[in-house]
């Protein structure tokens, strides 16, 4: 089968749309990341401003480990939440990435399959074998990249899983720490 240089132009365009699309949700991502950090930068500064002067303000030990205790899980929430801001960013790109991926997938499948169609109708009389072959060939590709993505998909989830639990237990250990800190001031 021989492509016209417009089908050959349709597919290159396709390929450039589809480039350009995932470049502007890579910038996007870049651009929310930057944005946080940004807003992070700002808070921790206003913040670091009152803790100075909390802390200068402080009159004895008791009062310090008062105000340290104070600080623990408040850092430890705000790590955490951060943490769940830049996960949420990567893993939105992620999943773009994955729609684009999986529509240029099913895409090419499509126009192998017409292919493959057009093939089997022009054939020479004699090569069913070789047409069953290249068609049993197109579906186990088919079936090892549902495979693939079913894996990832379940890999995605158990690993958002282990980052929640993660995140918890660590804003759990602040919470008794700083419980701990204020039994002992």
């Amino acid at each position: 089968m021989n492509f016209t240089a417009e089908q050959f132009v349709a597919a290159h365009k396709a390929n450039m749309d589809t480039l350009f699309g995932l470049t502007n949700k890579a910038f996007e991502s870049v651009e929310k990341l930057v944005e946080l950090n940004m807003q992070v930068a700002k808070t921790t500064l206003s913040e670091a401003a009152e803790t100075t002067s909390a802390a200068l303000a402080v009159k004895d030990v008791q009062e310090l480990m008062a105000l340290q205790a104070s600080l623990l899980q408040p850092s430890a929430e705000k790590a955490a939440a951060y943490s769940r801001h830049v996960y949420d960013i990567v893993a939105g790109a992620g999943a773009e990435l994955t729609k684009t991926a999986e529509a240029t997938m099913a895409d090419g499948q499509k126009k192998v399959l017409a292919l493959v169609d057009t093939a089997v109708k022009n054939a020479p009389a004699g090569s069913e074998n070789a047409v069953a072959l290249v068609k049993s060939a197109v579906a186990a590709a088919n079936n090892a990249f549902e495979s693939v993505q079913k894996a990832s998909k379940q890999a995605a989830e158990v690993a958002e899983a282990n980052f929640t639990a993660m995140t918890n237990q660590a804003v759990k250990a602040s919470q008794q720490a700083t419980k701990a800190g204020k039994r002992v001031a």
